[in-house]
């Protein structure tokens, strides 16, 4: 581990103690980096907040070495199943394909469960401090540090570190105090969320209602517990003002009998769909509800958040470890805003066909979504959760080389044998959680080019044979064990593929193509000279 600069503190703090916030510590904390958290209030939320997450979630939880603590709290959960505006089913949209990461697809959670148990793994950590009840109240930024002020019960203080993370939720400090706008819209619409308990759902999907006279959404939980969200009209509720219990148990009287002690807790909100316009300020960074929030009807609030922890804590870890050059840390905004912004425009179409208060549309929607279904492809589409933006980096730490659609996209999670271990265990259990650089068919002849790459990135590496062939001895082999590995594979077949820590693909080529994506993959570490940034595929310091 890389220790702090001298004058400071710590390497890094995170502002927040949410699930993103924990999530960004923990994974920190995995790359041995020394964290402080801060958070406001004086223990984890007990607001229901987020309720379902991904398996990409959960493969981040994994990297980070907490996931065998994150699994209880969770329901392994199949999807979403859609209703029509009779209450008739539509379709159950399940993912594309299950198990693809190595996790359930969605799965049903109550937030104060899942800080409770990040808020208890995080302090567990050597290197990470948690403090609650400290409220920062400032930022000084300097070129290689900054310094945080908060205020305690006990007075004022401050602590300096390498880098800041802003993970504090929508009205976040990090981005406020700093001066950064959002763009985007608030809605006017008021919701009801209710999370019950002693409820006889049984279901491990989520249910939307699309029934115009009164949306609603049905997400039952672990031991009996069951959200429950509708759609308020005028005279019914403020965001200003605690639920009225009547009128909840009223609402979900089509479903049970409610009796007041079964309401674990209640809320109306209203949300928004807004974008940070910056997302790195200084040696400051915003995540999750700091840098965007969304309607909440694609479930993907919270799982966006975590995306972003992913895609920037690698990178300040190899930032502070000497890896990579502190330039590149200007990619996390350039490769993480597209797909977020894609994600929030998403929930707003999710939200006005499906939570529709007009007969019209509604019958209209039902009518498009049977036809759909009756062709292979409608049925695909929908079921398979096709709608949903990609996850593709065009832009930042990626040589798109002569694969542009498969370079900047994640790979999936299969089983290998690993010759290293002679044991069958996940991709990236086997791989670690740094850099990894795997040969498809390539000689052993080829390795020598790429021994620069694998020096200065500090890279796994290991060979990968499609078919039913032994590879051959002295180096390292993933082999596939159910045709998973394979499928993954064949379309790098003869190359090389650098796997970047967070399982983006950052570069494939065949080895006659060697000495350039060196360069340009070099360009990223500290002290390189870019040669010609203007090469189609060149990538500079970020």
């Amino acid at each position: 581990m890389t220790p702090p600069a001298p004058h400071c503190d710590t390497e890094v703090v995170v502002c927040g103690a949410g699930p993103v916030g924990l999530t960004a510590a923990a994974l920190l904390a995995a790359r041995g980096i020394e964290v402080v958290v801060l958070e406001q209030n004086t223990s984890t939320s007990d607001e229901p907040k987020a309720i379902s997450i991904d398996d990409e979630a959960l493969r981040v939880f994994q990297q980070a070495g907490i996931v065998d603590q994150i699994m209880p709290v969770l329901v392994p959960g199949t999807g979403t199943r859609y209703y029509d505006r009779a209450g008739s089913p539509l379709f159950h949209a399940k993912g594309p394909q299950p198990f693809r990461l190595g996790f359930p697809f969605k799965n049903p959670f109550a937030q104060p469960d899942l800080e409770r148990v990040l808020a208890d793994a995080v302090t567990r950590a050597p290197n990470v401090a948690v403090r609650f009840g400290n409220r920062v109240s400032g930022f000084d930024q300097h070129p290689d540090h900054v310094r945080v002020h908060i205020e305690t019960v006990s007075g004022a203080s401050t602590v300096t570190a390498r880098y800041v993370l802003g993970c504090d939720g929508g009205r976040s400090a990090t981005r406020l105090l700093q001066g950064i706008d959002m763009t985007g819209r608030s809605y006017d619409q008021v919701w009801l969320v209710a999370d019950t308990v002693e409820d006889p759902h049984t279901e491990r999907f989520a249910m939307h209602h699309g029934d115009p006279d009164r949306p609603h959404v049905i997400v039952p939980g672990l031991h009996g517990r069951c959200r429950y969200e509708f759609r308020l009209f005028d005279g019914e509720g403020d965001p200003k003002q605690p639920p009225d219990f009547e009128l909840i148990r009223k609402l979900v009287s089509r479903y049970r009998v409610l009796d007041p002690h079964q309401v674990e807790r209640a809320v109306n909100y209203r949300f928004n769909a807004v974008v940070a316009d910056e997302w790195m300020i200084g040696r400051s960074f915003l995540l999750g509800d700091a840098a965007h929030m969304m309607p909440p009807f694609a479930g993907q609030g919270l799982n966006s958040g975590i995306r972003d922890a992913a895609n920037l804590c690698w990178k300040i870890a190899d930032v502070l470890a000497g890896i990579l050059d502190a330039d590149v840390l200007a990619s996390y905004q350039r490769e993480r805003f597209p797909h977020a912004l894609a994600t929030v425009r998403m929930s707003e179409r999710l939200g006005r066909v499906v939570m529709t208060t007009s007969p019209s549309m509604a019958a209209r929607r039902d009518r498009l979504v049977a036809g759909a279904l009756a062709t292979e492809d409608g049925r695909a589409y929908l079921e398979q959760m096709r709608y949903r933006p990609p996850q593709h980096y065009t832009d930042g730490l990626i040589v798109s080389g002569d694969l542009p659609a498969h370079v900047g996209v994640p790979l999936g999670q299969p089983l290998v044998f690993d010759t290293a271990t002679h044991s069958v265990c996940r991709f990236d259990d086997a791989l670690g959680t740094g850099w990894s650089l795997i040969g498809i068919d390539v000689g052993d002849e080829h390795w020598q080019g790429v021994a620069s790459i694998l020096t200065a990135l500090d890279a796994t590496s290991a060979q990968l044979t499609l078919g039913d062939h032994m590879p051959g001895r002295g180096r390292r082999a993933l082999i596939d064990v159910d045709h998973a590995l394979n499928r993954e594979f064949t379309t790098y077949a003869g190359r090389f593929v650098l796997l970047r820590p967070d399982h983006f693909v950052a570069a494939a080529w065949t080895p006659d193509h060697t000495e350039g994506v060196v360069d340009r993959v070099l360009s990223w570490t500290p002290g390189a000279v870019v040669h010609n940034t203007s090469r189609e595929g060149a990538v500079s310091h970020g």
